[in-house]
């Protein structure tokens, strides 16, 4: 079973019995995926953006059992010591731990976006969230105007959601 695979059932043990959890990171993979192969991403590159995608969220469960709280700011702090630790078990290199810590750190802070594999969590983060938050369109569109730079998840975003 490759790191990746490895890392998804890790991440389904680690949120068990939280399925909108779950079906989040699920989404974002997915999405994260299809944006990198279409931009032709380079692979150890895509590989960050993937191991992104399962693990971004990882400070939530201890934000919510510190500060009954799943604030962004609260993931940010929490989420990269949990992340190590699974990013360790899994055998990950440690430049690619730092980078996967560093953009968990950030991963609600937008204005700290620095390369193109955060950029693209963001992204695959953002089309997720529109539906499962209800978003207006209002919104959507400032989101997408935003923050939105490469030419897949734009697409993405202007068919999910009818964008003219």
């Amino acid at each position: 079973m490759n790191t990746l695979n490895k890392l998804c059932l890790k991440m389904m043990d680690y949120f068990q019995g939280d399925p909108k959890r779950i079906q989040h990171f699920i989404k974002v993979h997915e999405f994260a995926r299809v944006i990198c192969e279409n931009e032709k991403i380079e692979k150890n590159k895509q590989f960050i953006v993937e191991t992104l995608a399962y693990i971004h969220d990882i400070g939530i469960k201890q934000a919510e059992a510190k500060y009954n709280s799943s604030n962004g700011k609260l993931q940010e702090e929490e989420g990269p010591e949990e992340a190590r630790k699974v990013l360790i078990e899994l055998g990950y290199n440690e430049c690619d731990i730092e980078r996967v810590c560093y953009v968990i750190s950030k991963h609600h802070t937008y204005q700290a976006i620095d390369d193109i594999d955060f950029q693209i969590l963001v992204e695959a983060d953002f089309l997720a969230n529109f539906y499962e938050d209800n978003m207006t369109m209002e919104e959507i569109y400032h989101f997408y105007d935003t923050y939105f730079k490469t030419e897949t998840g734009m697409h993405i975003c202007e068919k999910t959601f009818a964008m003219e």
